[in-house]
């Protein structure tokens, strides 16, 4: 092979690190570049047969990435209208579907930002819609219904029973 078409590990990943910070989707801290570059390059010469020379590299984990959120916890919560994901910085009423696309849980969204046990989900306004609308159709009414039947049921057997009365002496 000439020089001309033998791919250079070292340019190739500098080329492929460039692409993928260029990409707005993906936040990254100027910290963590070189790391990401070592990264690229170990990958590169190991998928160019060469990775004999960088198996000491490729052994090494690479740090946990850090996650930055898009806003703040309290900005997140500012409105009772929505709530604002913190992996993308937009409103959303309920987080569920939207943690769902990017393949997260609630509890994973929550250990990712640091965010307390009771961080909501859903938006104050939606979740009291949602309530008012299952009242109005009856739900959660099935214990009370028992327990008024029950009650019901408790104060016909304290009623004298219907039929025949007794005789009484004069006749």
């Amino acid at each position: 092979m000439s020089d001309d078409t033998t791919l250079d590990a070292v340019e190739l990943a500098t080329e492929l690190t460039i692409a993928w910070l260029s990409n707005q989707n993906n936040r990254v801290s100027a910290e963590d570049v070189p790391a990401f570059l070592r990264t690229m390059h170990a990958t590169v010469s190991e998928l160019s047969g060469a990775g004999a020379a960088t198996d000491s590299a490729s052994e090494e984990t690479p740090p946990e990435q850090e996650y930055i959120p898009a806003v703040t916890a309290r900005k997140s919560l500012a409105s009772k209208d929505h709530i604002i994901s913190m992996i993308d910085g937009k409103p959303y009423k309920t987080l569920r579907r939207h943690l769902s696309t990017h393949g997260m849980t609630p509890e994973q969204y929550r250990e990712r930002y640091n965010l307390k046990a009771d961080y909501p989900m859903v938006a104050e306004t939606y979740s009291e819609q949602r309530r008012a609308m299952a009242h109005r159709i009856g739900l959660g009414q099935k214990g009370r219904a028992a327990r008024a039947a029950s009650s019901e049921a408790a104060a016909a057997t304290d009623k004298p029973k219907r039929g025949r009365r007794p005789a009484t002496a004069a006749e």
